[in-house]
């Protein structure tokens, strides 16, 4: 099929949604660019706050292209072009419809930095169309889609990373291999609490369309609604038609940490909840305090708390994530740990990251990213096991969060069967599992 009727079939086709999906052409590369000689070639979709960020770090490994700069808003792409051009000395394409990239043979790899509501469908495109992934976090919008996004990459045979990249770190590796081995004792809890100071975004009236910018396209998998600048760039966060609230935003990376610490593969089965909108009134939806408390099978404890009126609210607080065991607990956080132990909390061992000793080979060492690299070494080696966060460990912290907000938007505990991803004996939990997507832009339900 030709790449002409192909967009033409993926934008403009009346057929249902899943048919559509099915239906699209699957192009199953086989490379294996295992020369560090050979060149990986790049397209970038969403470029404006973390994926202009992804365009310096895949620029800056060496033999990786930024070939194609993708974005609903044209009038970001010449700032960003030209930042890559003074990196690489060449300019990248640029595309306003992540569809009309994917045909591209040259492409070997899409990095997605859009708004959570587009991951889905992003990631599984990327997938069907043979490209390899990373895709910012959180992974998903919803439980549902974290699913078949996995369920993508593993038909597809693809290599695909979550940007939870403080797991990439040498620290939190080496904290999360202190607990594993026992040496906390017998870990019972793991809780992660984040400061972040937000403003205040005010109310806003609908405006007209900006010249430059797709707002359709914008709104893709959610239901329509007038152009807004508080639902544009970044505030697009504190809404529920794109957002995963901050538990999604920042609560996921560290979530990923404690659930590595506390070695959980599997979803805890009672979650609940409590939160709210304080002190400011203003267009947001979303709480700017959340609490949660998960409980696995065995019993052990997980919480996740957010609080975004003050970046610092008590004096000397800190925030990370923390792993408690029968001897002693720690405080991890992506610059290093600190272990205390006894009655009293005595010090015990402790690593940050300038401690750390690199050695010539390690990206660290030439400034570069180690998340971006890991990814692309995998994407040459073929061995997506070898990612930092591989894209089921991004579902399974993910969907913690996930479980949060459901608890907090029914306003009640609730229970979890997590082998079935599905809430017992409660519709209305299971109502938030899966989203009612605006024609065309549906996750299929056969990938």
């Amino acid at each position: 099929m030709k790449s002409l009727n192909r967009r033409g079939f993926l934008k403009k086709s009346a057929v249902a949604t899943a048919g559509l999906m099915v239906s699209a052409p699957v192009v199953k590369k086989g490379f294996a660019k295992n020369s560090p000689n050979e060149t990986i070639n790049i397209a970038v979709v969403g470029i404006r706050s973390r994926g202009r960020a992804h365009c310096s770090k895949f620029s800056r490994i060496p033999n990786v292209n930024v070939a194609t700069i993708c974005d609903v808003d044209k009038r970001l792409f010449r700032k960003v072009a030209a930042e890559i051009e003074d990196i690489t000395g060449k300019t990248p394409k640029t595309v306003v419809d992540i569809r009309d990239l994917l045909d591209d043979k040259d492409i070997d790899a899409v990095s997605i930095a859009t708004p959570d509501h587009w991951h889905a469908l992003h990631t599984i495109w990327a997938c069907q169309a043979g490209k390899d992934v990373y895709v910012e976090k959180p992974l998903s919008y919803n439980i549902d889609e974290g699913r078949k996004m996995v369920q993508a990459a593993r038909k597809y045979n693809r290599v695909a990373q979550v940007g939870t990249n403080h797991v990439g770190k040498k620290v939190v590796k080496a904290g999360i291999k202190f607990v594993h081995e026992g040496k906390l004792g017998e870990i019972y809890m793991g809780r992660v609490i984040i400061f972040g100071g937000r403003g205040n975004i005010g109310h806003v009236k609908d405006s007209t369309i900006p010249d430059g910018v797709d707002w359709n396209l914008f709104l893709g998998p959610a239901q329509y609604r007038p152009f807004n600048e508080n639902r544009f760039h970044y505030n697009w966060h504190w809404f529920w038609d794109y957002s995963t609230t901050e538990f999604g935003n920042n609560g996921v990376h560290y979530m990923d940490m404690v659930r590595r610490g506390l070695n959980k593969r599997v979803h805890p089965i009672k979650i609940h909840c409590t939160g709210g909108y304080y002190i400011y009134d203003s267009d947001q939806e979303i709480p700017n305090i959340q609490t949660a408390t998960y409980e696995y099978e065995d019993g052990i404890i997980a919480q996740l708390e957010v609080r975004s009126l003050f970046t610092n609210p008590e004096a000397g607080s800190k925030g990370g994530c923390f792993l408690y065991g029968s001897e002693g607990w720690m405080h991890l956080s992506g610059n290093g740990f600190k272990t205390y132990f006894g009655p009293k909390d005595k010090p015990g061992p402790s690593m940050s990251s300038r401690d750390e000793v690199h050695q010539p080979t390690d990206p660290e060492a030439s400034g570069l990213d180690p998340h971006f690299t890991n990814f692309i070494d995998c994407v040459r080696s073929r061995r997506w096991q070898d990612l930092n966060a591989d894209i089921l460990e991004g579902h399974m912290s993910t969907a913690i969060c996930h479980l949060g907000n459901i608890s907090y938007r029914t306003g009640r505990k609730l229970t979890f069967n997590p082998y079935s991803e599905k809430f017992i004996n409660d519709d209305d939990a299971n109502s938030y599992i899966k989203r009612e997507y605006r024609h065309p832009y549906a996750v299929p339900d056969e990938v």
